[in-house]
């Protein structure tokens, strides 16, 4: 539980979806869940609960869409555990159950019931309504970002920008999350790949030496682990490097920074994260410092 978090999970597409499923899911279920229920106030027809369970409903969704809001930014100020998000989910829940106990206190005042035992069935219920669509949902994701490596993994055959090169040297070959080729171009000729959201941009020189870049859809991750073992490396949330065009690695205040062998690209930085990855690849028994 303390791997970190896919960065898929955290993607514009999947939080939507998943928000979307989890709603429809929960309204599906409450319409089943009411008739056996004796604090359930939910009604859709012509009754004054009407209004009632529409404000509801409506705040619940903001609160959810809120909450993935911030979910999405926040791999800007930390890197997310699957504990950290198991814990975020249930805090969503929480929040919705604290909200529907206290209308169902002001709405039905249920006799016999404290507020404790309103907001634990509530809960429960919540885990139904919520936990559940979240866990199809990463399922689902989880799925489609295994094929989408598994096609990148077993691609053959390419049209690339540059002439056919007849030689052992090895070529990297990008499609999108379609699994349309994009690109393909020669190890020696790559540079890094930045990442931007769920685009990448690939960085490299072309037959007269010039620094050009390709965007494509496509996730950093995935490039990540269909290109395990190569000379490309990841160095930072947003980088992936080709090993082999680091010209210096050197330690700074601020932590590690690669030099590549092109004047124009500027020094990359190498973060905790993924440092011990790039000590390992330059320096095999060096050991990042505590």
């Amino acid at each position: 539980m303390d791997k970190w978090l896919p960065e898929y999970f955290l993607e514009k597409t999947q939080l939507t979806g998943t928000v979307t499923f989890a709603v429809l899911f929960a309204i599906v279920f409450l319409n089943i869940y009411i008739p056996f229920s004796d604090t359930a106030w939910f009604q859709l027809g012509d009754s004054v609960f009407f209004l009632f369970t529409a404000g509801f409903i409506a705040i619940s969704i903001l609160i959810l869409v809120a909450s993935r809001i911030l979910m999405y930014y926040s791999k800007k100020w930390f890197r997310m555990t699957y504990t950290a998000y198991v814990l975020w989910c249930l805090l969503e829940v929480v929040l919705i159950c604290i909200f529907y106990t206290f209308v169902t206190l002001d709405v039905q005042q249920p006799a016999g019931m404290t507020t404790v035992q309103i907001f634990a069935k509530a809960f429960f219920y919540g885990i139904i309504c919520l936990i559940t669509p979240y866990t199809l949902s990463g399922m689902y994701y989880a799925i489609l970002d295994k094929n989408r490596t598994i096609r990148l993994m077993s691609s053959k055959g390419f049209v690339s920008d540059q002439e056919p090169f007849k030689g052992v040297e090895s070529q990297i070959t990008l499609f999108d999350y379609t699994g349309a080729l994009k690109l393909s171009v020669k190890s020696s000729n790559l540079y890094y790949i930045e990442s931007d959201d769920n685009y990448i941009k690939v960085w490299y020189t072309d037959s007269k030496g010039g620094l050009k870049t390709y965007m494509l859809r496509c996730r950093l991750k995935t490039v990540e682990e269909s290109f395990k073992g190569t000379s490309l490396i990841r160095c930072h949330r947003k980088y992936i490097v080709n090993a082999d065009k680091v010209k210096v690695l050197r330690k700074e205040s601020e932590g590690y920074f690669l030099d590549l062998d092109n004047d124009e690209i500027p020094p990359i930085m190498v973060t905790k994260t993924y440092a011990g990855n790039v000590l390992e690849r330059f320096s095999p028994n060096q050991r990042i410092p505590d």
